[in-house]
């Protein structure tokens, strides 16, 4: 038997990506561990964000398997593609989505280009997404088995060519699953914790890192308003807030308010109640398909009946979506959704299958 190509399986330090490797080698392919410094967390021991003892944990993992291990220094290239763009659209009064970036800018296209350098022929991450590949040689993206940890709405944006090229091992297990594969095998990062969501903010206090990073670009603090454009009180600045948040807005008691809308020309935050953050309809932008059948099919002007995940947790939701001008599609739910927000990503779904995605305009 002819042996397995060699693939370059990207390694956190986690247990997710460490168990990819453990599944890949003991199906026969010739694996290397890569490690990427993403970021340079500004406070020693700090875990979660991409530090040394993550790439340290990487490390001793590949030790175990046996397997080599690599690092990529890319952190220059992680401040500009998703640092300072997680930054500009807070302060813009949108909702970022970092993950999506770096998995469009720099996860997917650093990992091909390292492997076509070593000789690869496939690229491998720990994340809870499946591929289905046809006669063809096409593939399609699928939710991960485990729909608590899915994290197909994260890749919506990767090149179809790089999907082609890509191994999702953990895809089809839960996570106690790959907790318990770890552990039955000795890999050191059985029992770590979850990384939190926002890698490079290791308090997960991301006000106080606009705050620090920057600086006097910030509004300053402004009026909260309701609806009718009522005062109801003073805000710290537009950067600490987002579509759909109740806690932290310090309103001294009274009727539940959640931020509903966000002016930054006027420096005001719009206060509303739950029935204020239904929507029934958005615009998206900058869509990309993953599915070149669909593709054609929008390119032709058909309105398409699909689900739609607005933000990574929400249940996919029944809408049609159909194109407007200027590469900019119209999404019209079955049944109004709450707290859409701009600069999230809209995740298009058929059922398990992930058709493409864009960023929520409006």
């Amino acid at each position: 038997m002819a042996p397995k190509p060699r693939v370059i399986v990207a390694m956190s330090g986690g247990v997710d990506s460490s168990v990819a490797a453990l599944l890949l080698k003991d199906q026969g392919y010739d694996v290397v561990g890569l490690s990427m410094s993403l970021y340079r967390c500004p406070r020693e021991g700090t875990s979660g964000c991409c530090t040394a003892a993550d790439r340290n944990d990487a490390r001793a993992v590949c030790e175990v398997l046996g397997i080599p291990h690599v690092t990529l220094d890319a952190a220059p290239a992680f401040n500009r593609r998703v640092i300072d763009p997680f930054v500009g659209d807070y302060l813009s009064a949108r909702t970022p989505t970092p993950c999506i970036w770096c998995n469009q800018f720099l996860k997917f296209p650093l990992l091909v280009e390292r492997m076509e350098a070593l000789g690869g022929e496939a690229v491998a991450t720990g994340h809870y997404a499946r591929l289905e590949r046809d006669d063809t040689g096409g593939v399609s993206l699928l939710r991960g088995v485990d729909h608590a940890k899915d994290q197909s709405y994260f890749l919506f944006s990767v090149r179809r060519r790089d999907l082609v090229r890509t191994l999702f091992p953990v895809g089809g297990l839960d996570k106690p699953e790959v907790r318990d594969i770890a552990a039955r095998h000795g890999l050191p990062v059985f029992d770590k914790p979850e990384s939190q969501e926002i890698c490079f903010v290791p308090d997960g206090d991301y006000v106080d890192f606009l705050e620090d990073r920057a600086g006097d670009r910030l509004g300053g603090a402004g009026r909260f308003v309701d609806t009718d454009g009522s005062e109801l009180g003073r805000h710290r600045g537009i950067h600490a807030y987002t579509i759909g948040q109740r806690k932290g807005l310090k309103l001294g008691g009274g009727p539940k308010r959640y931020v509903v809308r966000i002016d930054p020309r006027a420096n005001e935050v719009v206060l509303g109640d739950r029935a204020d953050l239904m929507r029934g309809e958005c615009t998206i932008r900058d869509l990309n398909w993953l599915d070149p059948a669909v593709e054609l099919s929008a390119g032709h002007g058909e309105a398409l009946s699909v689900s739609v995940k607005i933000r990574s947790r929400h249940e996919p939701a029944g809408a049609v979506v159909t194109i407007l001008a200027a590469g900019r599609f119209k999404v019209t739910f079955d049944e109004p959704v709450s707290a859409v927000a701009p600069g999230q990503a809209a995740v298009l779904y058929d059922g398990e299958r992930v058709l493409g995605g864009g960023w929520i305009e409006s």
